[in-house]
């Protein structure tokens, strides 16, 4: 006999465990199904794997290129390759550990298998072999299936000479020469890591700038950062062909209305990702699929299908862990029936972990132009900040962008140190409406990064003090 369950999940990286364990803590009986570890892509081989290895780069940069500036001698100076990569690797398993623990806490069924819609109430669990092994019954059902690397047949992907990210984060050697397929924040921060332990690195991009979706601000003074490392980056390039050949992989592409060729040791595929759709009888339920992606009501995350429900990557765009998070507490929420504000998909902080960080939210300025507003823009430089100059980290800047008419804050782009960190003052500045005003008149403490929100706040108003 089947066993019934009020809610089961689809999938467990960021949207589904977190949809588990609300779903736990406000009475459901649940039950998450995953053939993986839980944590999904982010915490198994995205967000936090990656951020180990970003920490390894950042210091290993400072220590070589900066120790000397703080009155510290080093000599001898070398890494551990497979050591960088064990240590991202043991922080995955930690994690992922905790989750497991976590959901097992708040009282939530955990089974190990790949899950398919057999009804709108039932999914069956399959092993590894694709042998069928139980079923369960829900009353409602959430996918939280993710998404995976956008395939492209001219640049086929062997996993070994043309990789993805999670290729990227477990090589057993470190590439003299890499090629990044796609500027994206994965293809930035890969292309900072390898870059900053020596392997040559090219970065090709078919917009106009590297991190296509910052402000344009923001990408040149990150793509100047990039080539002054020595990280060569072709921006408006369509790749035509990727080609193994022998031990090196060339890529053909059109610049400047010329063929160009360029080889390396290895390619890094990072041209975008695509929703987990198949596999799961959602065409045969008829689940409504929009642009490869589940479309859904975005005020209950309910599919066509009454009952069957949808969050995260699945769904298309923005793909970041925090947002998948947020959908699946929300969901539960709405099915439970409480009455949560609608996610404000407008106020999605972004963040790209490379040195320098690059963070953003809200309308970037020529978005803010486009859709008619009258602005005020300020921008305070890191290389004015007392904090910046005492710890080292003088680059980059924070720039806002303000509602002329009545003063709210229609978004933030900052570069430099901790960017990733300092968003989310703005963050919740914007979910409360601040005004630039608002920003001005509370009082920062001295010295942080942090003041330089107020700084640049200051200066949209003609009232900074410290530029």
């Amino acid at each position: 006999m089947s066993k019934s369950y009020e809610i089961a999940i689809l999938g467990g990286g960021p949207g589904g465990y977190v949809a588990a364990i609300r779903a736990g803590q406000l009475g459901f009986n649940t039950v998450v199904i995953d053939h993986q570890r839980l944590g999904g892509i982010c915490l198994n081989w995205g967000c936090i794997p990656t951020k180990s290895l970003l920490k390894n780069a950042e210091i290993f940069d400072t220590i070589k290129n900066h120790s000397f500036d703080f009155g510290i001698k080093v000599t001898g100076l070398e890494f551990d390759f497979a050591k960088i990569i064990k240590r991202s690797r043991d922080i995955s398993d930690r994690i992922t550990k905790n989750v497991e623990m976590l959901v097992k806490k708040n009282k939530v069924d955990r089974i190990k298998g790949y899950g398919k819609l057999s009804s709108k109430n039932q999914i069956d669990i399959y092993d590894e072999s694709g042998k069928k092994t139980e079923s369960i019954i829900a009353d409602k059902i959430i996918i939280a299936t993710g998404a995976r690397l956008k395939m492209i047949p001219t640049i086929p992907v062997d996993k070994k000479n043309i990789i993805t990210s999670t290729e990227a984060m477990i090589l057993d050697e470190l590439p003299k020469e890499l090629i990044v397929i796609g500027a994206g924040a994965i293809g930035i921060e890969f292309a900072y890591f390898y870059s900053v332990l020596g392997t040559k690195v090219t970065v090709i991009e078919m917009m106009d700038t590297i991190l296509p979706v910052e402000d344009i601000e923001i990408s040149e003074a990150l793509a100047k950062n990039f080539r002054k490392r020595g990280i060569e980056i072709f921006n408006s390039a369509m790749v035509e062909k990727a080609e193994v050949k022998g031990k090196k992989v060339k890529v053909t592409f059109k610049h400047d209305d010329q063929t160009k060729e360029v080889s390396a040791d290895k390619v890094l595929s990072a041209v975008g990702v695509t929703g987990n759709i198949e596999g799961f009888g959602l065409e045969e339920l008829g689940v409504e699929i929009f642009k490869g992606h589940i479309k859904v009501d975005k005020s209950t995350y309910e599919t066509n299908v009454k009952g069957i429900y949808a969050i995260g990557d699945v769904i298309g765009p923005p793909w970041l862990a925090h947002v998948a998070s947020a959908e699946g507490i929300h969901c539960i929420e709405k099915i439970k029936g409480l009455h949560p504000h609608d996610i404000n998909y407008d106020n999605i902080p972004g963040c790209t972990y490379c040195q320098p960080q690059v963070a953003s939210i809200g309308l970037t300025e020529a978005k803010a132009k486009e859709n008619g507003y009258e602005i005020k823009v300020g921008k305070f430089p890191f290389m004015a900040s007392g904090k910046a100059f005492a710890i080292g980290e003088r680059e980059g800047f924070v720039k806002l962008i303000f509602d002329a008419k009545y003063g709210e804050i229609l978004g933030a782009h900052i570069i430099g140190s901790e960017a990733t960190e300092m968003i989310a003052e703005i963050g919740i500045a914007k979910s409360l409406e601040a005004t630039g005003e608002s920003i001005i008149k509370t009082i920062h403490a001295h010295p942080t990064l942090s003041e330089s929100v107020m700084e640049a706040a200051a200066n949209a108003y003609g009232e900074a003090i410290h530029i």
